[in-house]
């Protein structure tokens, strides 16, 4: 976000593969391209970032995350269409475009509410999933460029929503900007990302991969859209994902008045002095501890003799899968609900990971939830493993067995 940047490298996990490139049985026998990750603290911008950046077109032209295998995701789209409908009175007329939109699942639900709606996805096969569902999608990356041809094609957009893309960008000013000129005059933006103090304050170091590159606080958001000539005038923090942000933004002095939030946590973020080396120093040290603690748990339930296998083959399972050293030594296997997960191996510990029907074929003592964001869904999914005598492995923020 700076031009000549002071980074501060705070944690280094190592080597690592990209935690979305599953493997076939004939890849998993081969050598794996690895890249660094390394996380750095800016002390010009206090932007939370890699260095390392891997093209887009690698990492998201094909995707293996599909939105709605997650019930809770689903619900979330619900609400989230239903509150905006409902708080800037949308019409028929109204356009709505979604950013990295998946397999549409929040443009549905602002279908089902009358909206006129339209998604950008970049990854072929996911972009065809949404459109064979009759959600209308461009298939291609968001820019300024883009934004310029579908506003010229299509007309200004009353509401923006860019659920967790930004962390994804590179460029994030030009990305800011093409929002900016997509935008109605009086339209707002709807921005969901990871909040960084969630991050820091749970451990969440699994959250670090290759395609996540910035992790947000709302000073630095407000920093961002500003470059745009835009506000943040409201925040709403959300338990989805391990603890996330929504930020609405508007043109500099437009209608809606700044909601007391906004100040409130540019406040805490002071008070927590995340604009200094400090709490990513802690964060670092907690890191380090937590993987070290989760890595004695496991091995000393299988040097017990007790089976343990993986819930969720999720990109931040494979980043704390390779952070630990965990391996088919340790895991037997993962179970996945989506179907492009299965009968692959994970990257980098080569885990086979199956359809949820492995669960009861080859049962394990403990289950170790890797896609822990979901671990109340998983569990009441679950049940009947837990009333058979299962047990259920949380790995962040603190190892615990349920």
């Amino acid at each position: 976000m700076c031009g000549s940047p002071r980074l501060f490298r705070y944690l280094s996990l190592g080597e690592m593969p990209l935690a979305n490139r599953f493997l076939s049985a004939e890849a998993a026998s081969s050598t794996e391209e690895v890249y660094p990750l390394d996380v750095f603290f800016c002390e010009d911008c206090y932007l939370s970032q890699l260095t390392e950046v891997i093209p887009p077109e690698i990492l998201f032209r094909e995707y293996v995350y599909v939105t709605s295998t997650s019930d809770l995701a689903v619900r979330h789209a619900d609400w989230l269409a239903d509150s905006v409908v409902s708080r800037f009175s949308l019409t028929e007329q109204d356009l709505v475009v979604e950013i990295a939109s998946n397999d549409g699942c929040v443009l549905k639900a602002f279908n089902r509410l009358g909206t006129t709606t339209l998604g950008v996805e970049p990854a072929r096969n996911i972009a065809a999933i949404a459109q064979e569902q009759g959600i209308d999608t461009l298939c291609d990356f968001f820019d300024s460029q883009l934004a310029k041809s579908i506003e010229q094609n299509r007309g200004p957009a009353q509401i923006i929503i860019g659920r967790h893309v930004l962390a994804h960008v590179d460029a994030l000013r030009d990305f800011v900007q093409g929002i900016s000129l997509l935008l109605d005059q009086k339209g707002v933006v709807i921005i969901e990302v990871p909040y960084l103090k969630d991050l820091l304050e749970k451990v969440e170091y699994d959250t670090i991969y290759h395609e996540h590159v910035s992790y947000f606080s709302v000073g630095v958001l407000s920093r961002l859209f500003g470059f745009s000539e835009m506000e943040i005038f409201d925040v709403q923090e959300i338990g989805i994902h391990g603890g996330s942000i929504l930020i609405y933004a508007q043109r500099s002095g437009g209608a809606h008045p700044q909601e007391p939030i906004v100040e409130h946590l540019l406040q805490k973020e002071k008070t927590l002095r995340l604009d200094t080396r400090e709490p990513y120093l802690r964060f670092a040290k907690s890191a380090a501890k937590s993987q070290q603690t989760l890595t004695k748990t496991l091995c000393d339930l299988k040097a017990a003799g007790k089976r343990i296998a993986g819930y969720g083959a999720a990109a931040k399972g494979n980043t704390l899968l390779n952070a630990c050293g965990i391996d088919t030594t340790i895991v037997d296997y993962l179970v996945d609900k989506n179907p492009l997960k299965h009968n692959v191996y994970t990257p980098g510990t080569h885990i086979p990971v199956y359809p949820l029907e492995k669960l009861s074929h080859a049962p394990p003592d403990y289950m170790l939830i890797l896609a822990w964001n979901f671990a109340s869904e998983i569990m009441e999914q679950q049940v009947r493993y837990k009333d058979q005598g299962g047990k259920f492995i949380i790995p962040v923020p603190e190892v615990h067995i349920v």
